[in-house]
């Protein structure tokens, strides 16, 4: 991804949008995801994840975030969701199953990514790397201890720029995409995991 494009799912640079550089937008605020944000948040994940192939539609989305809502949050310019971020506790090397709506979340100490997107006119600004930084301080004053996501369509570059390692050993479902990697971020000071050899349960897989 290019410097403020759409994560989580990890779609690549510029996917989605422009990508224009102009003005520094000022007055966009990170807030949690209030009911009316909705439309806005699957228009924005449309538009990215559609031409992939990958977009979960609405009411998935929402189940994600009803999962751990405190960790989940838009950029909001004064006038609506201009993009947003969803994680939510998943036990490490499993991801959500894209085909299956998010029940009750998981006890773990890793927070996964799942999306991260902003919308394509805003992108090359930071916003993106805003986000980041908030949800990593988020996961750090809830104890968790590593952020994890899926990469898809060429993104594991601008992950990999950001800290996360890749673990091609974790396997995925197809769901993702021929090109997906698990990748993740410790937040303390550990050594990186070593992830298991046999294949996770498929309901426990995820996009981003």
């Amino acid at each position: 991804m290019g410097a403020d494009a759409p994560a989580g799912a990890g779609a690549p640079p510029g996917a989605g949008g422009s990508g224009r550089c102009g003005t520094r937008p000022s007055g966009i605020r990170i807030r949690h995801i209030a009911e009316g944000d909705w439309d806005g948040i699957a228009a924005l994940e449309a538009e990215v994840y559609t031409p992939l192939g990958l977009s979960e539609g609405r009411a998935a989305l929402e189940t994600r975030a009803r999962a751990s809502p405190g960790t989940c949050f838009v950029l909001d310019d004064g006038r609506g969701a201009v993009g947003y971020v969803l994680a939510l506790p998943y036990p490490l090397f499993h991801c959500p199953d894209l085909s299956r709506d998010e029940g009750a979340a998981l006890p773990s100490r890793n927070l996964h990514l799942h999306d991260l997107v902003v919308a394509g006119d805003l992108r090359g600004h930071g916003l993106a790397r805003r986000l980041l930084r908030h949800l990593s301080a988020t996961a750090r004053s809830r104890s968790y201890e590593r952020i994890s996501l899926v990469a898809v369509g060429g993104s594991d570059t601008y992950w990999a720029a950001r800290g996360f390692a890749a673990h091609p050993e974790v396997p995925l479902p197809d769901g993702y995409g021929p090109d997906a990697l698990y990748m993740s971020l410790p937040l303390t000071a550990t050594a990186p995991p070593t992830a298991p050899h046999q294949a996770t349960d498929p309901q426990e897989r995820r996009r981003g």
